[in-house]
């Protein structure tokens, strides 16, 4: 098959493809025609190859359905309802797409920007009685990229068909094209590692404006003739009611959701077993063994740890599923690109030497977007640095250590954030633990710390700092832990480490 996202759909025949709560199945069939269906509008406006659309609707099935028929045709460039207009402004102008696909009275802001700016709006409207991810597209045929003359040709391997913003926690967010081949690559890495199949359903709690819903969710039960049912959004609340209502085989979550998923579950036993899952899937961040064991033991289902990143089309490694070995703590064999460990110098490490990720493979960005600096700080002889730090055991199993940006530097003495975090956690009283740092006008910077306890639970900052003095080097244990009852996160439910201090009213000054 070629390595196109349009082949991918073309040929589908499953009777379910696209689902949502409570309503009707869009098949394989159907989709297909969706997709059919799109591209002539898009080439209705002289919309191809090469060409970027924005996508900025809400979590469900009209978002996945939007994402894979538009990667068929261009290149779809999804984009969160929810920024502010500054926001808007910023990602519009720095993709320059050929048009915006909208709801029906979408966000306001977007919609003013898109005027703003000269950006033509396609309007997405759909049936909630008609099959979940059904849609039909409307709007103004003005603007530039809308003249009506048909594509010039259709996407290849090499086309862009996704393109993405890095988070921008360090510095400007960079973009990041994904080909038509990245993309298929990965989502054929994922459904191999998963072992995904027809009678497979998952169910999607991610938001499908970041890569790991986008692809690990719903590309790559696609790309397995697997079924993906889409939800409005993570509602850890009404998770357990999803579970019995859609039935899904699986599901893939970042560990803060795991973490609220377990707080609600814990005391409902008997729901999370009559769920009946295959399987239980985590990335995007480390998941600290603590909380691996206890989603084990409360679904009575295999965790499947996997590592990704935008710039791999999201997976590069992955536990295997039982009967073969799954680490705790560990995220996994190479599951799609190759992988390993390189020096400051640009050696190649041998195994259990500690040093930066580094991957190479067909699932990799060809590079950043008119960027020529990043690209050449991110490549070397042909492989992605991935601004991790981690080493391979004997077996080939990768622990990461942290992210290099997030190790914290205090007087000298380098601290992995993820090395405390397991220590805190393995306190009886805490529940979640997210470890960064906090500025300090003598040593740089100071270990900081929050946790959110578990129900009915109490701990003091003394008791828990005790705790960890310990289990710890004296260097290591948190100066300053603040017991919240949540943990501040991005907008994909990440926790990030990097402005955190900040963010909470953590200073230099507070800190000396």
């Amino acid at each position: 098959m070629e390595s196109t996202m349009s082949a991918l759909i073309c040929g589908l025949t499953m009777q379910r493809a696209i689902g949502a709560p409570g309503r009707p199945w869009l098949d394989g069939p159907g989709l297909a025609g969706l997709a059919a269906s799109v591209a002539g509008t898009l080439a209705g406006r002289g919309i191809g190859a090469g060409d970027r659309v924005a996508i900025v609707l809400p979590n469900g099935p009209e978002m996945a359905t939007a994402f894979v028929t538009v990667a068929a045709v261009c290149c779809a460039a999804p984009l969160n309802p929810g920024y502010t207009a500054d926001e808007f402004e910023f990602y519009l102008s720095d993709l320059k797409p050929s048009a915006i696909i909208l709801t029906q009275g979408g966000p306001q802001a977007a919609s003013e920007v898109a005027g703003r700016l000269g950006i033509p709006v396609i309007e997405l409207s759909a049936d909630e009685g008609e099959p979940a991810g059904l849609f039909r597209l409307t709007g103004d045929g003005t603007g530039s990229g809308s003249g009506g003359a048909a594509p010039a040709r259709a996407a290849g391997p090499d086309d862009p068909a996704l393109v993405l913003h890095t988070s921008g926690t360090t510095a400007r967010p960079k973009i990041v094209p994904l080909t038509n081949a990245n993309i298929v690559a990965s989502a054929g890495h994922i459904a191999q590692s998963l072992q995904l199949g027809p009678d497979d359903v998952c169910l999607n709690v991610m938001p499908l404006f970041h890569i790991h819903g986008l692809i690990a969710a719903v590309a790559a039960s696609l790309s397995a003739g697997a079924a993906v049912c889409c939800t409005p959004g993570f509602n850890a609340f009404r998770f357990g009611e999803l579970l019995e209502q859609v039935r899904p085989s699986w599901y893939t979550a970042v560990p803060t959701m795991h973490q609220a998923i377990l707080m609600r579950m814990r005391s409902h036993p008997e729901r999370a077993r009559n769920a009946r899952l295959r399987l239980i899937r985590s990335s995007s961040a480390s998941l600290p063994p603590q909380v691996m064991a206890e989603l084990e033991e409360v679904f009575g289902a295999p965790v499947i740890e996997a590592y990704g990143m935008t710039e791999a089309a999201h997976q590069m490694a992955a536990n295997p599923l039982p009967p073969r070995v799954r680490k705790p703590g560990a995220v996994g064999i190479a599951a799609g690109p190759q992988i390993a460990i390189m020096d400051e110098g640009n050696t190649i490490l041998q195994q259990g030497a500690v040093g930066e990720v580094v991957i190479r493979g067909p699932n990799v960005t060809p590079g950043y977007d008119n960027n020529p600096d990043a690209n050449a700080r991110a490549f070397t002889d042909g492989w992605f640095r991935t601004g991790d730090q981690g080493r391979l055991d004997e077996q080939g199993y990768l622990f990461l250590t942290g992210r290099l940006k997030e190790q914290i530097n205090r007087g000298g003495e380098k601290i992995s954030p993820l090395e405390v975090d397991v220590v805190l956690l393995d306190h009886p009283a805490v529940a979640q633990a997210c470890t960064f740092g906090i500025p300090h006008d003598k040593l740089g910077e100071e270990v900081g710390a929050v946790v959110v306890l578990r129900p009915g639970a109490t701990a003091t900052e003394a008791e828990i700092r005790d705790f960890a003095s310990q289990r710890l080097a004296a260097f290591k244990v948190p100066r300053k832990v603040l017991v919240m009852d949540d943990i501040p996160k991005g907008a994909t439910g990440k926790i990030q480490r990097i402005g955190l201090a900040e963010k909470l009213g953590l200073t230099a000054q507070a800190t000396a």
